[in-house]
């Protein structure tokens, strides 16, 4: 079984025969090959119909990680023979010890597949000159975005991160159109430019497009308009994956910011209560964790996966771009959750308020000292460039702010324009010093 020629957009009913296929195949398979599943399974038999799924247990990143230390490199979950391990690829290791990845050719294919439709919604195309600056050292955002960049048949440029002067000649000499970066690295790319090309503004550079993913942020408004202002470009949330089960199977089209599934004749989707693991429907307006499932997969097949993101269902109806996958939000990372007195917490939540600020650069830190339960949220915010003085009671202001809008009491702390560090990669922003 492999993918289906513009799946995202046909109508889901039209998907159910070879949806039925792929899982009688995977369901069989996994059965059959990954000794971590036959364990967590317990000689139960997994169903033959989707909507059964959740009589299986659940399946999360704590199990794979202790499957990788007891069976290195790959853990009992390679279902496939080594000789069919193409590539391997590491997980950021953002959320904990990094992760072997295993793919086979097969798997890589799909893979890319399934990203190009993803880049292409987001407005790709083979006109385009495209720099890629995430890490290419193993991460799956380095190599595997960078095929599904070129599934798009526009001309990709190999960039990675680092040698950030470079960069901006190379943007500049080239003619190139789009970027595709992490939301958090156009900030080091302004501060090069202020600092090392007088006069030339970001939006001299001439940049159309903005593909972003690996972090939070686009979201909000106000972030976006301030990347449009800069810039000149427009910002699309292009490439929603989890390195575990696909590097990139969600994005946003023309017409709608909120993120398109689109790999429906590959990969499961269900929603959970993230407390009580609960199933629930998935429809506008419901809230809970994503569950994936692997319709087809050779080396690392994943079964009712926790991906450990909470995100919010929007709409279901297919959407004017006429993609019909369901689409969604993500509100945080269930481990970035901070609660305080009750309130859950995510960083974008926090940002979207300190957005509001014009005296601020947007760079913001939770910096936790101590173990739950809080009563308090400790937050670092940053001084805009060029503003040198805190102004009057601007940390109170903001804390005002968080507390009219979020319900909690925060702590805000203003530091010094550029103190915060910025990053090439994925920027984290719940410290947890503590740990």
């Amino acid at each position: 079984m492999t993918t289906i020629r513009d799946a995202e957009r046909l109508p889901l009913s039209e998907l159910a025969s070879h949806v039925k296929g792929a899982w009688q195949a995977q369901r069989t398979y996994v059965a059959a090959t990954s000794p971590f599943y036959q364990e967590l399974w317990q000689g139960r038999t997994p169903p033959e119909d989707l909507r059964d799924l959740p009589e299986l247990p659940l399946s999360d990143k704590m199990l794979l990680r202790l499957s990788q230390a007891a069976s290195p490199p790959f853990g009992d979950y390679l279902a496939a023979p080594r000789r069919m391990v193409n590539r391997l690829h590491r997980t950021s290791g953002t959320t904990g010890q990094a992760m072997n990845l295993a793919l086979s050719r097969h798997d890589a294919q799909i893979t890319q597949e399934v990203g190009g439709r993803c880049h292409r919604a987001a407005g790709l195309t083979a006109e385009d000159t495209v720099v890629h600056c995430l890490n290419y050292q193993m991460w799956m955002g380095g190599l595997t975005d960078h095929m599904t960049l070129e599934a798009t048949g526009a001309m990709v440029i190999p960039f990675g991160v680092g040698a950030t002067e470079l960069l901006v000649r190379t943007i500049r000499e080239v003619g190139v159109t789009a970027i595709s970066c992490t939301p958090s690295y156009p900030a080091v790319l302004e501060r090069v430019i202020a600092e090392k090309f007088p006069g030339l503004k970001p939006r001299d550079l001439g940049l159309r497009l903005g593909l972003f993913g690996g972090e939070p942020g686009l979201d909000d408004p106000a972030f976006r308009a301030r990347l449009r202002e800069t810039w000149g470009m427009e910002p699309r949330n292009a490439n929603y994956g989890v390195s575990d089960v696909f590097s990139n199977f969600a994005a946003e089209c023309d017409h709608d910011t909120h993120l398109h599934f689109m790999a429906a004749d590959v990969l499961h989707p269900e929603l959970i209560d993230p407390d009580s693991e609960a199933p629930l429907p998935l429809e506008p307006g419901r809230r809970g964790e994503l569950v994936l499932t692997h319709l087809v997969r050779d080396c690392q097949p994943l079964v009712r996966f926790r991906t450990g993101d909470i995100v919010e269902i929007a709409e279901t109806e297919p959407c004017r771009c006429g993609r019909t996958g369901f689409r969604f939000s993500v509100v945080g990372r269930a481990d970035d959750m901070v609660v305080v007195r009750g309130l859950n917490m995510f960083p974008s939540m926090v940002a979207a308020v300190i957005n509001e600020f014009p005296e601020l650069s947007g760079e913001y830190r939770i910096e936790l000292d101590a173990p739950p339960p809080y009563n308090t949220l400790p937050v670092t915010v940053e001084l805009a460039e060029g503003l040198h003085v805190v102004c009057d009671h601007l940390a109170q202001r903001v804390a005002q702010e968080i507390k009219a809008r979020l319900g909690a009491t925060a702590r805000v702390t203003a530091a010094p324009a550029g103190s915060l560090p910025r990053s090439e990669g994925k920027t984290k922003r719940v410290i947890r010093s503590y740990e």
